[in-house]
């Protein structure tokens, strides 16, 4: 009576009603959560736009150019674990709704440094960290909001990201031709905070209690009698996964352009490749969303990580201009919702209500991932005068990703979860609260 008695005195916004779920309001949640997360992601790829013009005005290499991309992306990593605790704990809203008074304040500050080491500090602690909140606890708040169609959902979202990196590019030097780019961080700064605050606040409402406060899942043993995973062993073999598969994904990823200038194709070429490469990673995770679904997010991620390893191969014998194309729109078919179905194993595998920090620290890996595959690459470039070895190294830990992945779908449990409706089920959860169909 007590407990009932204190939800009807909440607030109308604080705590939704079971029937929301899988209705017109999730999928409004859904519509704004891609706004946000097109807003948020300029932060990432802003920097990138403007690193001649940064060159060129503090007077440094290539590399200290870089720096600030590399800072960018360590507040990013380590911003996704703390802002997706800090959902969990507070709900979504609030620390989007901060994140884009921060971005507003980081590019002010960073149009008005001195000094090429201001300007980078500035991205790694202001920037890089605020924009990890339109990321990684998006899709982790999407994902309570959606049981059937939450594959497809936690994917959508996902493309936010995606998004920005196709439309920022293509407008910012509009601005920069006309204004600079000290001006035009002013005006990114400006739309950030207008708009981002009061986006966030429309998410205000959080998810039934039935949404997040289940139990945890006790994973079923194997067909075979293998002993199950502990959560703490699941998030470990996520986290491991994740940067598995992004040292391999970062390859062509970080490195196509240059390859590209070496191959004598030019640098324009291997720009519209990545471009390719990234339309096709909008439609892998809307396509790998919907497969997330009927099959379940563990055997999703097998599938993936199996098409990326297939696609890299690929690029060693093919090294034709129109080879190339083809190649690099099956990569980004390919890798594209590997990064999604993470969020759909941690959904299915892990406890509802840890959601945000699960999946933030699983993005962080991935970031790591990324950041050490892209430097290893260079690495083996320069140590080989090809990157023909950099695509095997990328091959290799691949396979290893593969090989954890199925570690997970043996041990954890002896199939994929059941859909909605489906009274068969493959893991059980403990006695709580969670509603019928639920895959909690």
């Amino acid at each position: 009576r007590r407990t009932a008695a204190r939800r009807l005195k909440a607030p109308r916004h604080a705590r939704a009603s079971a029937e929301a779920i899988d209705g017109p309001y999730a999928w409004f949640r859904l519509a704004v959560c891609m706004a946000l997360g097109t807003l948020g992601g300029i932060g990432m790829w802003a920097v990138v736009v403007i690193l001649p013009e940064v060159q060129a005005e503090f007077g440094v290499d290539r590399q200290s150019a870089a720096l600030p991309f590399t800072l960018t992306m360590i507040g990013f990593a380590v911003g996704n674990a703390a802002a997706g605790r800090a959902a969990d704990r507070w709900g979504v809203a609030w620390p989007l709704a901060l994140a884009g008074l921060l971005l507003g304040a980081g590019f002010a500050l960073a149009a008005a440094a001195a000094a090429l080491w201001q300007f980078a500090l500035v991205h790694g602690i202001a920037i890089g960290f605020a924009t990890a909140a339109s990321f990684g606890p998006l899709v982790a708040d999407v994902s309570h909001w959606f049981r059937r169609r939450r594959g497809i959902a936690v994917a959508a979202v996902a493309c936010g990201n995606y998004i920005a990196g196709a439309l920022w590019p293509t407008v910012l030097p509009f601005f920069i031709a006309e204004a600079g780019w000290r001006l035009t961080y002013v005006g990114i700064g400006a739309v950030c905070a207008a708009a981002m605050a009061p986006l966030a606040l429309l998410l205000r409402r959080r998810p039934p209690e039935s949404a997040r406060e289940a139990a945890a899942p006790t994973l079923a043993p194997g067909a075979a009698g293998r002993p199950s995973l502990s959560p703490r062993a699941v998030q470990l073999l996520l986290a491991a996964a994740a940067i598995l598969c992004c040292v391999a994904m970062s390859m062509p990823q970080v490195h196509i352009v240059a390859y590209c200038v070496d191959l004598g194709y030019g640098m324009a070429r291997g720009a519209e490749m990545l471009s390719l490469m990234l339309a096709g990673g909008i439609a892998s995770r809307l396509g790998f969303g919907f497969l997330a679904d009927r099959i379940g997010g563990v055997r999703t991620l097998l599938l993936g990580s199996v098409l990326q390893c297939a696609a890299l191969v690929f690029y060693l014998p093919f090294d034709g201009l129109m080879s190339l194309y083809v190649v690099s729109l099956v990569f980004g078919l390919s890798q594209g919702g590997i990064v999604p179905s993470y969020v759909v194993v941690v959904r299915e595998y892990l406890p509802a209500r840890e959601a945000g920090q699960r999946v933030g620290i699983v993005i962080m890996a991935s970031i790591f991932g990324m950041a050490l595959g892209g430097w290893l690459s260079g690495w083996i470039y320069d140590a080989t005068g090809s990157y023909r070895a950099a695509f095997v190294n990328g091959i290799a830990w691949n396979l290893g990703h593969i090989a954890l992945a199925a570690v997970l779908l043996r041990r954890g449990s002896a199939g994929s979860p059941p859909r909605p409706g489906r009274r068969r089920g493959v893991m059980r959860a403990a006695p709580g609260p969670a509603p019928a169909g639920s895959s909690i």
